[in-house]
């Protein structure tokens, strides 16, 4: 490989590399989720190593394919990721699942396992759910996933995120056992949604 692959990234560079929204790139540097510095004419660089480092700490982990299809739940509550990955287990045991715990996390994931169907819960640390949806249409890549919205929120107080609902299968979280199984089932190409009788 040439030194290009060492080179310090423009903002623009950098959201590239993580399948994110300019802005969001922005905001890791901010939190310090990034190195980064700026010119002496104010433009941003930031360092390709910790791009890198941060790509690497959220993949998957390395091994073998299968071939099943990729879930990425993004929802910061311990409880609802144990219990969506005890019923991916139980009843879709060739799905791959993995989890991130707040949105910015989660775009990050999102722009290296491109996964075949995103569950995000609408209150989400960093960036909400709402948000979330609203960056990750703008991606072109976007098109090829489905989405589940997972909430605690009843639908008087999704309201204020009906712009990002809008043709969206909702999973009240009370009702998760019951009604998220039948939507993968429904979602997911047929040998990864088979479910085992």
């Amino acid at each position: 490989m040439t030194s290009d692959t060492h080179a310090p990234c423009t903002t623009v560079e950098a959201a590239r590399l993580l399948g994110l929204a300019v802005r969001s790139v922005q905001s890791m540097v901010d939190r310090g989720e990034l190195d980064a510095w700026k010119t002496p004419g104010g433009h941003r660089r930031i360092s390709r190593a910790s791009i890198d480092r941060w790509l690497t700490a959220r993949s998957a982990p390395a091994a073998p394919p299968t071939p099943g299809a990729q879930v990425l739940l993004i929802d910061d509550s311990v409880h609802y990721q144990n219990l969506v990955s005890l019923l991916v287990r139980e009843r879709f045991p060739d799905l791959q699942l993995r989890t991130a715990t707040d949105g910015i996390t989660g775009l990050a994931m999102y722009g290296a396992l491109r996964p075949d169907l995103l569950i995000v819960d609408i209150l989400l640390p960093g960036i909400d759910g709402a948000a979330l949806i609203t960056a990750l249409r703008s991606q072109p890549q976007f098109a090829q996933s489905r989405l589940v919205v997972l909430t605690g929120l009843d639908e008087a107080q999704r309201k204020p995120y009906e712009f990002a609902l809008q043709g969206v299968p909702v999973v009240h979280k009370p009702r998760l056992v019951l009604d998220l199984p039948p939507l993968l089932q429904a979602l997911l190409p047929a040998p990864a949604a088979a479910i085992v009788s």
